[in-house]
């Protein structure tokens, strides 16, 4: 999904983020709490085994939505939550997190998993992870991406120590603009087009 050859397909490039989505949730799923309940057969009683407590998988928009769609295959009965933040770029290169929207159930006790393809800076991250507290005290939070920089998954933890990071290829570089390299490129641009700067 890094080729550029291949990133030329939008749909492509989704579905290939929504498959990494499905890997991070089944390695999460392994994690979390479970319970053994009787299941009702055609031929009688098994035993199996269900999560104790429904996740709930938060997504930032509009990049996120392909990994949240993975991820919500396997964990198709968990409560969603979804959150508007972009950085908004200066003049003079900087930039800052700006958080224009949320819709989050309650999180209070709840696993939340937040869904971001791009671990860059961390900033978005951890100013995200601010704004969901407002929602309520989480029992533990997971960060699943598709590409993180070693920088990013720093900052994060200095500012969240206690996140579990899941992600599927880390890169050592960022630049001075904030990009991963070598990156795979606007995750939300490759996978729904190219966007007005305003």
């Amino acid at each position: 999904m890094r080729d550029v050859t291949v990133q030329s397909d939008k749909m492509r490039f989704r579905r290939n983020i929504e498959r990494i989505g499905e890997v991070i949730a089944y390695e999460i799923s392994m994690t979390l709490p479970w319970k053994e309940v009787d299941i009702t057969t055609p031929l009688g009683i098994s035993k199996s085994k269900v999560l104790e407590q429904q996740p709930v998988l938060a997504t930032i928009l509009r990049a996120g939505l392909p990994l949240h769609i993975g991820m919500l295959n396997y964990f198709d009965k968990a409560d969603n939550a979804f959150i508007a933040a972009y950085r908004k770029h200066h003049r003079d290169g900087s930039f800052e997190i700006s958080l224009e929207y949320l819709a989050s159930p309650s999180l209070e006790d709840r696993t939340l998993i937040l869904c971001d393809p791009m671990l860059a800076t961390g900033a978005s991250l951890v100013k995200t992870i601010e704004h969901l507290r407002r929602e309520g005290k989480s029992k533990e939070i997971h960060v699943a991406c598709v590409i993180a920089c070693t920088e990013g998954i720093e900052f994060l933890r200095r500012h969240e120590p206690n996140v579990k990071i899941w992600c599927g290829d880390i890169d050592e570089e960022l630049t001075a603009k904030g990009y991963i390299v070598p990156g795979l490129g606007d995750a939300g641009d490759l996978a729904y087009g190219d966007k007005s700067q305003a």
